[in-house]
């Protein structure tokens, strides 16, 4: 697997929903649906919409604070593009 995407639907209560997916590649539903797309082989983010606005694509930021929520997924990740989660970030 090499993306991570995150998509945040909302609620007729108003309460958002996260759902969380891997995939070996993005398609264009991804690419419309998804509000955060991680590339773990490049190390960057595709995408990052929250709530419509457009957030600043810092893959360290992002990578951190998803890494608290989806470490063993994170760490998959990290470990299948060949990267060293150690190297690559200081969590």
């Amino acid at each position: 697997m090499r993306y991570m995407t995150l998509t945040y639907f909302k609620r007729a209560s108003g309460k958002i929903d996260e759902v969380m997916a891997v995939a070996k590649k993005i398609k264009s539903k991804d690419l419309q649906s998804a509000s955060i797309i991680l590339d773990f082989q490049e190390q960057v983010v595709i995408k990052c919409v929250i709530d419509g606005k457009t957030m600043p694509k810092d893959w360290d930021t992002i990578v951190s604070y998803y890494y608290e929520h989806y470490k063993a997924i994170m760490e998959r990740l990290f470990t299948e593009n060949g990267h060293s989660i150690a190297t690559t970030q200081k969590l």
